[in-house]
C-alpha cells in the first residue's frame, strides 16, 4: 500500500531518536519526549487550498522539523507514518 498526500499534505515519517547523551549515558526509552524531527516520505500536489495557491516547498528525502502536536498519526504495513500540513513543518535541516 502507498500513501499518496492530498492538497498541502505531507506524510513524515518519524527519525529515531539518539538514545545515549554526548558523554554516552543511555537514556530510557519510556521517559523520552517524541522526537519533533522526521523524514519527508511523500508531497501532496499543493494547489489550491482554501481559496489561496499554496506551493509545496519540501521534497521527498527532506529531513524536517515540525510542531509538536501537529499531524496525525497512521500505521500503513506495520509502519508508523505522520500526515501533516505544509504549514506545521517549521524548518528543513541541511
Amino acid at each position: 500500500m502507498k500513501l499518496v498526500p492530498l492538497g498541502d499534505r505531507v506524510v513524515l515519517k518519524q527519525l529515531v531518536a539518539e538514545e545515549t547523551t554526548k558523554s554516552g549515558i543511555v537514556l530510557p526509552g519510556q521517559n523520552k519526549e517524541k522526537p519533533q524531527q522526521a523524514e519527508v516520505i511523500a508531497v501532496g500536489p499543493g494547489g489550491m487550498v482554501d481559496g489561496k495557491e499554496v506551493k509545496m516547498e519540501v521534497k521527498v528525502g527532506d529531513n524536517v522539523i515540525y510542531s509538536k502536536y501537529a499531524g496525525t498519526d497512521v500505521k500503513v504495513d506495520e509502519e508508523e507514518f505522520i500526515i501533516v500540513k505544509q504549514s506545521d513543518i517549521l524548518a528543513v535541516i541541511q
